[in-house]
């Protein structure tokens, strides 16, 4: 039959877009409606009959008499809260005489409840255990209101226990979130202030209350909530059971110890302790995680962190009721308290936006693969990503740091404003430090994107911009000797270590100089074809690399060392140097034919003649005529 899942279902629904008053006016809709499906609606000008009470055999025959009743409990509700709510406004409050309109509107739901799980209770009903459990939830929720506007604390406490009980055990057997909503937002508060104004000690979790308080009910539906759930009744709320166990007594703030007095802050308190140790473990043997892993593995401290502060502003919020003033020391305990949770919760907010930013805060350049291709490359060495991606790609991904960023600062300006912060002004000085050195992280993503873009003046002013705020931030974070533990792994939170600072300050003087040589290459690409250059032809022109043969006798000109921008000119190469090589090369098989001939060279001038009349063959001599000489 799901009663509770209907009954919410049916709240949510109208007070989403309207008021008591609109739930009030539709749930008399819907019973007329109700009225004619089982042809018992009073007919137009028709003579009024009493309604007879609902007997068993006619849920077994048909259902709908079950949501008859239901709307008929739910409209006496709608309308006392209607009544409720439009005196809330008044500045007289809620007079004795509204008071118990309210209290009639409610009993007379209350009774409509309890009379539908009488029926159901019964055999002939043909109900299962679920649902006859669920009904009397629904009768006990409804007389704890009844009763908690008549102010009968020890009765409400009674009710509203009963109603805890069997939600909790239905909500370890069924799914949904229904039985946990009712549980936080409704039951779990009346009992608290019940059980505050029976002088019930605060440091009592709720369960324990409830659990003693269940002891003087029926006990036929003890019995059957033992054949649903027996640690319910055993141990009281699991959950709460295991926080009880090992909560904290005592909390300690910047060296102040103040004492845990509230059973829920305590509890919530232990719980966010063991996510701090489980994120750790987690973290440390998981190896390598993508960001977005990691991210995940915080979400148990972050609702863990959240549940504490929701317990501290709700302590906070029923002693300012009470018109405790914020001189009383229980006050100041609770703003100590609200201050430390709260601290705590921003700290892991934090933590997650910096693995989210991937390794070292993101201040390496590295962009991702897309998703063709993380498949085929998962197994292959780390390379340079920054080719994967396009430049619009890229810069889009450093537009979702410089937002994981600003959540960081917004989140460093919310710690700011909490209650003895602005005091501290050691924890002043660290926070504005975090906040220079995430500036400067955001600056330098930015600075990237110009750079990626084509921008190379912007990013070079963005780049000494994040630089400066680098260099603000170093005194004060790397004053802490004990941040850098190396034995000891720490998940990542609001702390910025000696080592992360180190780090930017390096990587933005590597990013300095490299965004000065980009402009500069940028100024000469675009400097005009007709600007006139140094002429080289004086030897006061030509740079001290090309003097250094020649004494400086007026001493050295610091602004002219080399020429830059290079320009074209002829060298000597490797042709040249080899013929001039070639005249000192000297081969020792050569050697004796050498000798030889510088020997031979020597003696050729006294052999000449002999030679020459040896060499020249005999010529006739001239004769006269006919052959005779003289």
């Amino acid at each position: 039959m799901d009663i509770t899942r209907f009954v919410v279902g049916l709240r949510e629904k109208a007070l989403l877009y309207g008021d008591y008053s609109t739930y009030w006016s539709q749930l008399s809709g819907k019973l007329l409606n109700s009225r004619k499906k089982l042809n018992i609606a009073t007919k137009n000008r028709g003579k009024f009959n009493p309604k007879a009470p609902v007997t068993p055999e006619q849920i077994a025959e048909n259902h709908e008499y079950v949501y008859l009743q239901l709307l008929t409990a739910e409209r006496a509700w709608a309308h006392a809260m209607s009544i409720k709510a439009s005196r809330s406004a008044d500045t007289k409050g809620v007079t004795s005489k509204a008071r118990s309109h309210i209290v009639s509107r409610l009993d007379k739901g209350a009774r409509t409840a309890e009379r539908l799980a009488e029926a159901l209770s019964s055999s002939a009903s043909g109900a299962s255990s679920t649902d006859i459990l669920d009904a009397r939830a629904y009768a006990a929720l409804l007389r704890g209101a009844a009763l908690f506007e008549k102010q009968s604390w020890e009765p409400c406490l009674k009710s509203y226990a009963v109603c805890r009980i069997i939600y909790s055990a239905l909500a370890t057997s069924a799914k949904g979130d229904a039985f946990r909503d009712l549980l936080s937002e409704t039951i779990d508060p009346s009992i608290r202030y019940a059980a505050y104004q029976a002088k019930i000690p605060r440091t009592l979790p709720i369960a324990t209350i409830a659990r003693r308080a269940f002891d003087q009910a029926d006990p036929e539906l003890a019995d059957r909530i033992r054949q649903l759930n027996p640690s319910v009744l055993e141990h009281g709320d699991p959950d709460a059971r295991k926080g009880a166990e090992g909560a904290p007594t005592t909390l300690t703030w910047r060296g102040r110890e103040v004492k845990i007095e509230d059973a829920a802050i305590a509890i919530a308190w232990g719980a966010v302790g063991t996510s701090r140790a489980q994120l750790a473990e987690k973290l440390a043997s998981s190896g390598n995680l993508r960001p977005k892993d990691m991210a995940g593995a915080y979400d148990e401290i972050l609702n863990a962190s959240q549940d504490a502060v929701d317990a501290t502003k709700q302590a906070i919020d029923e002693l300012r009721s009470e018109g405790v003033t914020h001189g009383d020391p229980r006050m100041q305990s609770l703003l100590i308290t609200r201050t430390a949770v709260n601290y705590e919760m921003i700290s892991w907010r934090i933590g997650r936006n910096r693995v989210l930013m991937g390794e070292n805060d993101g201040m390496e350049l590295e962009f991702g693969q897309t998703s063709r291709r993380k498949k085929k490359q998962a197994d292959e060495p780390s390379t340079d990503r920054s080719k994967d991606e396009a430049p619009g790609r890229q810069i889009a991904r450093l537009k979702e740091k410089v937002v994981l960023y600003d959540g960081i600062l917004q989140s460093l300006e919310s710690i700011k404003e909490l209650p003895g912060v602005a005091n501290d002004q050691d924890l002043s000085q660290r926070l504005e430090a975090a906040s220079l050195y995430f500036t400067a992280l955001k600056s330098l993503a930015i600075a990237r994107s110009h750079a990626i873009a084509g921008n190379a003046v912007n990013s070079l002013a963005l780049i000494k911009h994040a630089l400066d705020q680098c260099k603000a931030a170093i005194p004060v974070l790397s004053s802490n000797d004990g941040d850098d533990d190396d034995d000891e792994f720490t998940p990542r939170n609001i702390q910025v270590t000696k080592r992360d600072i180190h780090r930017l300050h390096e990587t933005l003087t590597g990013e300095l100089h490299r965004g000065r040589a980009l402009v500069e290459l940028f100024n000469q690409h675009n400097k005009p074809a007709h600007s006139p250059s140094p002429s080289p032809s004086s030897s006061s022109s030509k740079p001290l690399s090309s003097r250094l043969s020649d004494y400086p006798v007026g001493g050295v000109d610091l602004q002219n060392i080399v020429v830059y921008p290079p320009r074209l000119e002829p060298i000597p190469v490797k042709p040249l140097f080899l013929d001039v090589a070639w005249n000192y090369i000297e081969y020792p098989d050569l050697r004796a034919q050498a000798a030889s001939a510088r020997d031979a060279a020597a003696a050729k001038p006294q052999e000449k003649a002999p030679a020459a009349a040896a060499a020249e063959p005999a010529k006739p001599q001239k004769r006269s005529w006919f052959g005779f000489g003289r």
